[in-house]
C-alpha cells in the first residue's frame, strides 16, 4: 500500500494489482517527509516554495470476492504538518499548519490472471499476466483557509479511475498502470474565488525483484501532464508535465508484519519546484485463517 506524504499525482505503487487471499486485513501505519514546492498545483500564485510536510498515515485495506475475481477495498487518511516558505502572489509568506488531508477510499478489482482464492488455494498460485482496474474518490473534508494560499486539503471531490497490468519474469514483475484525475470545483477559493480544474493525466510503471522470504524491491517512475485551471472563467495556460521516480524496499518482521521504505525524487519539473519525498511504514495483516 502506498504511502503518499504530498499530492496523488507524484505516487508511485508499485504492485498495485497484485494477487492476495480473499478475507485478508492489512493495518498500515507510516511516517512521511516530502520537501521542496507544490508542483502538483499550478492554480497555486506561488513560485520558490521550500516547504516541508510531515505526515502520518494511517490505513486500512481489504482483500475482497468480487463476482469471483480477486479485489480489495482500502482507505487512507493523513494527518500532516506543513512548514515553510514561498513567494504568494508576489509577495515573501511563511506557513506553519497541521491538520488532516483529504482521506481517500478506492476499491479495486482484478480482472484477468488473478480469480478469488482461499488461503489454501492461493499456495497453488501462480502468478503471470494480470489486468486490474480501481476507482479512487477523495473527500473534501481536509483542513482548509480559504484566506491561504497553502492548505492541506484543496475543499473539493476528487475522482480517479486507474487501469494497468501486472506480468511475472520468474522473480520479476513489470506492472503499468494509466489514470484520470478528475476534480470538483471549488467554489471558495484563495480569496473567494472559484477554482475549476481540468483532468490530470498519470502513467506509471515499475520493475520489481522477489529476494524470497517476503523479501521485495522495486524501481519505478511517473509522468503525468495536464491540470489546467480555470478561475472566476479566466483559463490559465499552464499545465502540469513533471516527471518522478522512486525505489521501495519491503522486509518482512515475521508471518503478520513487515515495514516498507520508500524514497523518490522528482525528474523533470515543468511546473512547480522540485520534490523529494521519504516514506515508512508497518504494516500487519489478519484473516482468511492465517
Amino acid at each position: 500500500m502506498l504511502l503518499g506524504t504530498a499530492a496523488p499525482a507524484q505516487e508511485l505503487e508499485p504492485r498495485a494489482y497484485s494477487n492476495a487471499p480473499v478475507g485478508f486485513n492489512f493495518l498500515v501505519v507510516g511516517y512521511g517527509r516530502s520537501q521542496g514546492g507544490l508542483s502538483f498545483d499550478p492554480a497555486l500564485p506561488i513560485e520558490d516554495a521550500k516547504l516541508k510536510i510531515d505526515s502520518a498515515v494511517f490505513a486500512y485495506a481489504r482483500t475482497l470476492d468480487l463476482w469471483g475475481k480477486s479485489g480489495r477495498f482500502d482507505v487512507v487518511l493523513p494527518y500532516s504538518h506543513l512548514s515553510g516558505s514561498a513567494m504568494v502572489a508576489g509577495q515573501p509568506a511563511e506557513r506553519q499548519i497541521t491538520g488532516f488531508s483529504e482521506p481517500r477510499f478506492r476499491l479495486s478489482v482484478n480482472l484477468y490472471g488473478a480469480p478469488a482464492l482461499s488461503l489454501q488455494e492461493f499456495s497453488r498460485y501462480q502468478r503471470d499476466l494480470v489486468v486490474g482496474t480501481s476507482l479512487q474518490v477523495s473527500l473534501p473534508s481536509g483542513q482548509y483557509d480559504p484566506s491561504r494560499a497553502i492548505n492541506l486539503g484543496s475543499h473539493r471531490w476528487t475522482v480517479k479511475p486507474d487501469i494497468g497490468f501486472s506480468k511475472a519474469f520468474g522473480a520479476a514483475t513489470l506492472d503499468v498502470t494509466a489514470s484520470a484525475t478528475f476534480y470538483g470545483d471549488n467554489s471558495d477559493y484563495y480569496g473567494g474565488q472559484t477554482l475549476e480544474q481540468a483532468p490530470l493525466y498519470a502513467t506509471q510503471a515499475h520493475l520489481s525483484w522477489d529476494f524470497g522470504g517476503g523479501i521485495w524491491a522495486a524501481l519505478g517512475g511517473t509522468y503525468y501532464r495536464g491540470s489546467r485551471v480555470t478561475i472566476n472563467g479566466n483559463t490559465s495556460l499552464i499545465e502540469l508535465g513533471n516527471s518522478h521516480a522512486g525505489a521501495m524496499l519491503a522486509l518482512p518482521v515475521d508471518r503478520h508484519q513487515s515495514v516498507k521504505f520508500s524514497l523518490s525524487s522528482s525528474i523533470k519539473t515543468r511546473t512547480g519546484s522540485d520534490l523529494t519525498a521519504f516514506a515508512m511504514a508497518w504494516q500487519v495483516r489478519w484473516g482468511a485463517g492465517y
